[in-house]
């Protein structure tokens, strides 16, 4: 199965996070590392942020 890439205005909207918190959040070590497809081209993949989100789920919730 192929892994779906999300670009970060979808991480945005799925997360509810901001581009600048979602960028201090990855240099901490708090938030899935992307995937580099090109010189300025990064996507996240979708069972990493999933994961991610259950995880805060647990932890909040």
């Amino acid at each position: 199965m192929v892994e779906k890439l999300l670009r970060r205005p979808d991480v945005e909207a799925r997360t509810g996070i901001s581009r600048s918190t979602l960028y201090d959040w990855m240099k901490r070590g708090e938030f899935p590392q992307p995937v580099k497809l090109g010189a300025r081209l990064v996507a996240w993949r979708e069972s990493e942020l999933a994961a991610w989100l259950e995880s805060r789920e647990k932890v909040t919730g």
